[in-house]
């Protein structure tokens, strides 16, 4: 089973670059993307009604435009859900969530931080929350895939000094995805790959793509006891159309 997760900056935007053709070419047997910017009556049509898979989708209620997830799966769920059952975190359309038979996928777009103490306040709110529902769940593999916009450790980013006191590589942001391993989750990258100069985001206005410079922020996690499935997994750095490149795995779990 191959999984992929992409923060496409705007699927309307991407879409003219050529996505369904990365898409068809991909093969994947899932595939989740972030930040839609739309909701399912602004897909375009030929996404909307990809032939063999079956498009599952959340997006804000507050604004239009903003946020928005996505999953395109072969295979259909046992149920589907954009909830995590906290009306402030669901209403941004951040999650999408699908249960198959032995595991349960969660598509997230967590919040960025950096627009003020507030929003800092709600994304680290979030990770928390997230934690516990998703410690609940027993008997079943977890995935967490998405833009989680935080770079873990000084490896993850290009200028860690510079950027610890700014959102997306504070102390208190990377503490919560060292709650996420201290509660037995893994970063399923770091699981094979322990080198610098992997990222997933580079920042448009300075050109930093060309250059290298940048942060990962897109992971998978997986709960531990669930590594035994875990095939591979890597960085589609080569995948143009976003100021992200898409993140995938490859794991042996029957769905």
């Amino acid at each position: 089973m191959k999984i992929i997760s992409w923060n496409v900056n705007g699927i309307r935007a991407v879409h003219k670059k050529g996505f369904l053709d990365w898409f068809l070419g991909a093969d994947a047997d899932i595939v989740c993307i972030q930040e839609t910017k739309a909701d399912i009556s602004q897909f375009p049509k030929d996404l909307a009604q990809i032939e063999g898979y079956t498009l599952y989708t959340s997006s804000s209620k507050l604004k239009k435009g903003y946020s928005g997830t996505a999953i395109w799966s072969r295979k259909k769920p046992l149920s589907f859900s954009n909830s995590i059952e906290r009306a402030d975190f669901d209403n941004e359309g951040r999650i999408v969530r699908l249960e198959f038979k032995n595991f349960v996928l969660f598509n997230i777009y967590f919040p960025n931080g950096g627009a003020s103490d507030e929003r800092l306040k709600y994304k680290l709110d979030f990770y928390d929350y997230f934690l516990g529902y998703i410690k609940a769940i027993k008997n079943k593999s977890v995935i967490v895939c998405g833009d989680y916009n935080t770079a873990h450790f000084e490896i993850d980013l290009s200028r860690p000094k510079e950027n610890e006191k700014n959102s997306g590589f504070m102390p208190i942001e990377r503490k919560r995805l060292d709650d996420f391993v201290e509660a037995g989750f893994v970063d399923t990258f770091r699981h094979f790959n322990k080198e610098g100069d992997n990222f997933t985001w580079w920042d448009y206005k300075t050109g930093a793509r060309a250059r290298n410079v940048g942060w990962r922020l897109d992971y998978f996690f997986i709960d531990k006891a669930s590594i035994e499935f875990l095939r591979s997994a890597e960085i589609l750095s080569s995948v143009l159309g976003s100021d992200h490149c898409p993140v995938a795995v490859e794991m042996g779990i029957p769905y």
